[in-house]
């Protein structure tokens, strides 16, 4: 199963400071950066679309929305607690043979990183801690009925326009339906990406999973294009891009896929 990399809340919308143009557009390019990083101290609600197609015999179609909540917490002055949620929602026909239509929430992943307040003097920011599996799947083809735990880490480098490093985690299966396969599940997300002085982000990553029982990756390579914008104040990142899967189970999806996104985000 992809872990992915995630993360149902409402929140009273933020406002920027009104800004002289070049300080608004500074601000936006500022926002359009801390979105890079997956720790960054802003709270940012993205709806992240993704169609794939070609799973099993009969190429079969999964179409995912992906609602991933980001919330920062700061504990004190040198340390941020950053939860980052999870929660698909699903549309899928025909992904296990003959298997028909399925609909409805699929299961949450929810991270907990434990982050300095600060990067260190090299400039690296990180954060580790926790990991969750929860089954909340609404049907038995949208998830696996298991409960899972695992550690997770992050790491990375903003220098000037660039945004480069990796996020990983692994989930066991400790509980859950003993008729389901068991879950050890490894999750590494390379990222790059740069950030235009007038807020446009080019990202590049992949979001590859080793399943440890079946020994079998799935490695989708994304590239994605993001513009940041504002409507009435309220900033929103807006993104289009692509997927190609580079490998993938037998019974999985092949060849391109789509990515589409919308992002809120609410700054301090």
């Amino acid at each position: 199963m992809a872990i992915v990399g995630f993360r149902h809340f409402i929140y009273p919308l933020a406002f920027l400071t009104a800004a002289s143009p070049l300080r608004a557009q500074d601000s936006s390019a500022d926002l359009a950066k801390k979105l890079s990083n997956p720790i960054a101290s802003l709270i940012s609600v993205p709806f992240q679309f993704n169609y794939d197609h070609g799973y099993g015999a009969l190429d079969g179609d999964k179409t995912t929305l992906n609602i991933q909540p980001v919330i920062p917490i700061s504990l004190n002055e040198n340390w941020n607690l950053i939860s980052r949620t999870i929660l698909p929602v699903t549309w899928q026909d025909d992904i296990a043979g003959p298997s028909g239509s399925q609909f409805g929430l699929g299961d949450v992943v929810q991270s907990l990183f434990l982050s300095p307040a600060t990067p260190t003097e090299s400039g690296i920011i990180w954060g580790a801690g926790p990991v969750f599996l929860i089954p909340t799947a609404t049907d038995d083809l949208l998830g696996g009925e298991k409960w899972g735990a695992g550690p997770t880490v992050v790491a990375l480098k903003q220098d000037g326009p660039w945004t480069y490093g990796v996020l990983a985690n692994h989930i066991w299966s400790f509980a859950g339906n003993k008729e389901r396969n068991d879950i050890s599940s490894t999750f590494v997300q390379p990222f790059l990406s740069y950030t235009t002085p007038d807020a446009w982000t080019f990202a590049l990553n992949t979001e590859s999973t080793y399943d440890w029982k079946a020994e079998e990756w799935s490695i989708p390579i994304n590239f994605t294009v993001s513009k940041l914008v504002k409507i009435e104040e309220q900033p929103i990142s807006l993104t289009a891009g692509l997927r190609y899967w580079a490998t993938a189970p037998d019974n999985g999806p092949e060849g391109l896929g789509i990515r589409l996104a919308v992002t809120f985000l609410f700054p301090k």
